[in-house]
């Protein structure tokens, strides 16, 4: 039985991860602060045996005494705030947990030279690109002063410091750049951009699109993504870095039109300033992915959206 260790499991995606591992009767643990997740994320968790949560940080807690001699097969490092309005709030806490904590993270794993690491970079190292789609070479477009630097910058270092672990000490460890992934047990507020949209159009207020709409994302479904996640722990890639998400590209004002139709909503669609160093266009080139991992999302854009919306519509009634 393989024992998993996942920082920031009680996550969006760290939630849906864990429970992919319990439900092949792994040993879980899970490292979480709640400072942008939610206790409700766990619930359903707690009722597998093998799982174990721990709340705390990465720059808090005492690993020796957390985990006795236990030694881990994969170890993820998902434990960050991943969303403009999460990490808008908590700037310092965003870099250093993508530094300080993933070294100490690094330095945890290093006492097991059987295991490997993941990374959980993101797509936004890829800055507001200058090539697209974004393959895993694209050494970005990136303003290490804006607004959105506290976020993008603490990834660039964290991935610079997994290269620099695993070239030194010949060690496994794997970078994943996430591009947008939604689903759910996605919070209300937490200001992406489908989650936003569909908890305004349920409750028929302004959808808020920033700039003309004309801007694209590629959205990946979290069973698609987490499904990723899993084969990259578990596949025999070695260091690699790799792009996952789906390269289905669609317009921000698109995405607003397709969830007014899916709930029926008298939302209006209302367009502001766009934000600075906004990325205009967002696809992932995912070829690396299909080759190593033999992977490819499979959940279309409309069926993952109509199982938000069923999502949202349960919690917020």
């Amino acid at each position: 039985m393989k024992n998993i260790l996942i920082a920031g499991g009680a996550g969006f995606i760290g939630s849906h991860l864990t429970e992919i591992f319990l439900k092949k009767d792994y040993n879980v643990w899970i490292i979480d602060n709640f400072i942008t997740s939610h206790s409700d994320n766990i619930i359903r968790l707690k009722k597998y045996p093998h799982f174990h949560f721990i709340k705390t940080d990465l720059l808090s807690i005492n690993f020796k005494s957390s985990f006795n001699d236990i030694t881990f097969d994969i170890i993820y490092h998902l434990a960050s705030p991943a969303s403009p309005i999460q990490y808008f709030r908590y700037p310092i806490e965003t870099l250093r947990v993508n530094s300080e904590g993933t070294y100490l993270l690094l330095e945890f794993f290093r006492q097991m030279p059987s295991a490997c690491f993941i990374y959980s970079s993101t797509s936004e190292i890829y800055g507001d690109p200058l090539v697209h789609p974004q393959k895993e070479n694209y050494w970005g477009n990136v303003n290490s002063v804006g607004e959105r630097a506290c976020y993008d910058e603490a990834k660039r270092f964290g991935e610079a410091l997994c290269t620099a672990y695993g070239k030194k000490y010949h060690s496994d460890i794997r970078i994943a750049r996430i591009f947008n992934t939604y689903g759910p047990y996605m919070q209300e507020e937490d200001g992406r951009v489908i989650s936003n949209f569909i908890t305004k159009a349920l409750q028929n207020k302004p959808l808020i699109v920033y700039g003309d709409g004309a801007q694209t994302r590629s959205f990946c479904y979290v069973s698609d993504m987490v499904n990723a996640l899993s084969l990259l722990g578990e596949k025999a890639v070695g260091g690699e870095i790799i792009n996952l998400g789906n390269p289905d590209e669609k317009k921000i004002i698109d995405i607003a039109q397709m969830i007014k139709l899916h709930t029926h909503s008298q939302s209006p669609i209302q367009c502001v300033e766009k934000r600075k160093d906004d990325p205009q266009k967002r696809k992932p080139d995912i070829t690396k992915a299909q080759k190593l991992l033999g992977w490819n999302p499979v959940v279309s854009l409309q069926e993952g959206i109509q199982s938000t919306i069923n999502y949202f519509k349960n919690i917020l009634t």
